[in-house]
């Protein structure tokens, strides 16, 4: 009994550990599902993150679509937090895609929804323009009968399969998306049939303006496949259309999501950097207060504005026009009026008014 009674209580201590902690979750997330009559009755899980500051405000929010969320959800999360806190980007409800159902296969399902052309050695593939009429005809739908989006900024994101489905969606359902983040997109394809439609889209005179953001890692297999698309992409100079590209270094296949995430959502949402006038420059210093007695000084610095908190912290501000300025150094910007007498300071989903003394 001596001997085994140390075994019998590490038994019972194991068993006691495995069963008394919860999994960890991803605050501020949910999940929603979709059965989808136009792709023969296949049920999407939607892994739906929202701003912090959603319950307490009434506006709309840009919508960025992951595809291949099962994998990528908690990545784009982080990588949201950041870039947001820094001032980089706004805030965003982030709309991941999965599938649901009895056991489903990501595999095999991704190779069916994300390529464009049926390819003999994938009998399940060619259903991309299935599963664009899918996001058209019901997810979107969905999204606006469910939350506040703003339909005018949509951003479409994936990696590998998912990236050759981004960049096809850019080339034929263009006015789907204003954004578009491709990772180590699988350009190779079907014997690069994506050429057949660049050269269609070529053709077209885009109405609104939109933004790609492309990679592939340097060690990549496809990388010069992927040189060979992105160099022709750069050198059509589409109108409406700004493209940048970029070769990451030591890294592969499924490593390039992280940057091409992070740089991506950066060049989607990049604001403008404008020289002030000395009109502007000349306009807006001065000490400005809110309604609780909050000061704030407005001083001209180097040829740009800078904001003073008391105690002389300083924060720099770049200039967008339409009387916007911002930080990139945390999420702040001010929309000042036009008699430049009094702004709207928003930090991390507040709001207050300062007018000037």
């Amino acid at each position: 009994m001596k001997i085994l009674l140390p075994i019998l209580i590490f038994t019972i201590v194991s068993t006691g550990i495995k069963a008394q902690y919860n999994p960890v979750t991803i605050p501020g997330s949910e999940i929603r599902k979709i059965n989808s009559s136009v792709v023969s009755g296949q049920e999407y899980e939607l892994q739906i993150l929202l701003p912090s500051g959603y319950k307490e405000s009434n506006k709309k929010y840009p919508v960025v679509f992951l595809m291949d969320s099962q994998w990528d959800f908690p990545l784009l999360k982080s990588i949201y937090g950041q870039q947001y806190y820094d001032g980089f980007i706004p805030e965003i409800i982030i709309v991941g895609v999965t599938w649901a159902g009895s056991n489903p296969n990501p595999d095999s399902l991704r190779a069916r929804d994300y390529t464009p052309t049926k390819e003999m050695r994938l009998i399940q593939s060619g259903g991309a323009d299935k599963f664009l009429d899918f996001m058209k005809q019901e997810l979107f739908p969905f999204l606006d009968a469910n939350y506040r989006v703003d339909n005018k900024q949509r951003i479409l994101m994936g990696c590998s399969l998912g990236g050759l489905f981004t960049l096809y969606s850019m080339f034929t359902h263009t006015d789907m998306f204003t954004g578009y983040v491709a990772a180590s997109p699988a350009v190779a394809w079907n014997n690069e049939v994506l050429y057949k439609y660049e050269k269609e889209f070529s053709r077209e005179k885009l109405s609104s303006p939109v933004r790609l953001y492309l990679t592939v890692g340097d060690v990549e297999r496809g990388r010069e496949i992927f040189t060979k698309m992105s160099s022709l992409l750069q050198s059509r100079h589409y109108p409406n259309v700004s493209i940048r590209s970029k070769v990451l270094e030591n890294t592969g296949h499924s490593g390039t999501k992280s940057e091409t995430y992070n740089r991506g959502l950066q060049f989607i949402f990049e604001k403008p950097d404008i020289s002030c006038t000395n009109t502007i420059l000349q306009l807006y210093p001065g000490n400005y207060v809110d309604t609780n007695g909050n000061s704030i000084e407005i001083k001209a610095d180097n040829k740009q504005l800078a904001l003073y908190y008391p105690g002389e912290e300083r924060e720099l501000l770049k200039y967008a026009g339409n009387d916007l300025f911002y930080s990139n150094a945390v999420f702040l910007n001010l929309i000042f009026s036009k008699d430049g007498r009094s702004f709207q300071l928003n930090q991390f989903g507040r709001s207050s008014t300062f007018s000037k003394k």
